[in-house]
C-alpha cells in the first residue's frame, strides 16, 4: 500500500481553527447548505492575518502583468472569471487532479495568484483554511464566499 503525501506543511498552517470550520462542526445539519450564511459574515481580516503568517501564502502578489490584466479587462470580467473558474475547477464533489488544477504563473489570470494567495487553489486548501469540506459539491453559497475571499485579495493587492 502506498503511503499518502501531505503536501501541506504543518507550519503553513495556523493552529488555530478557521471560524467556518468550527461553524461547520456545530451545525447540527449535514446537508452542506445549513449555516452556509455564515459566509456572508466571515470575518476578512481574521482570515487575511492567518494567511500572512503563512511563508507560502504571503509570498503570492499581483505582477505587471497581473495588474495590466485587470486594468484592461475591468474588474467586473475579473470577478466574473472568478465565478467560472470556482464553479468549473473547485465546486464539484470529485476533481481527479484536485491540487494540481491552479497554475501558478504570473500573467495568465490574477484569479489563479489570488487562489494560492487564500488558500482557494484546491479542495484540500479550502478545507485546511476555511472549514469547506472536499467530497462535496461546493453549494452556491460557499462558491460565492471563495470568489468574496478572491476578489478581497485582489483588491486588497492592486
Amino acid at each position: 500500500m502506498s503511503e499518502e503525501l501531505d503536501l501541506f506543511a504543518a507550519s503553513d498552517f495556523d493552529a488555530q481553527e478557521s471560524p467556518l470550520a468550527a461553524n461547520d462542526r456545530n451545525s447540527n445539519s449535514d446537508d452542506g447548505d445549513a449555516g452556509c450564511e455564515r459566509f456572508i459574515d466571515c470575518d476578512f481580516e481574521r482570515l487575511f492575518e492567518r494567511l500572512a503568517q503563512s511563508a507560502f501564502r504571503s509570498r503570492f502578489y499581483l505582477n505587471a502583468a497581473d495588474r495590466t490584466i485587470i486594468a484592461s479587462r475591468g474588474i467586473d470580467t475579473i470577478r466574473r472569471h472568478a465565478h467560472e473558474i470556482v464553479a468549473r475547477r473547485l465546486a464539484p464533489a470529485v476533481i481527479p487532479n484536485d491540487g494540481k488544477q491552479t497554475p501558478m504563473r504570473h500573467g495568465t489570470s490574477p484569479v489563479f495568484i489570488a487562489q494560492h494567495a487564500t488558500g482557494c487553489c484546491c479542495r484540500g486548501c479550502l478545507e485546511k483554511w476555511h472549514g469547506i469540506r472536499r467530497g462535496k459539491m461546493l453549494t452556491t453559497a460557499e462558491q460565492d464566499y471563495v470568489v468574496e475571499v478572491i476578489m478581497e485579495w485582489i483588491r486588497r493587492n492592486m
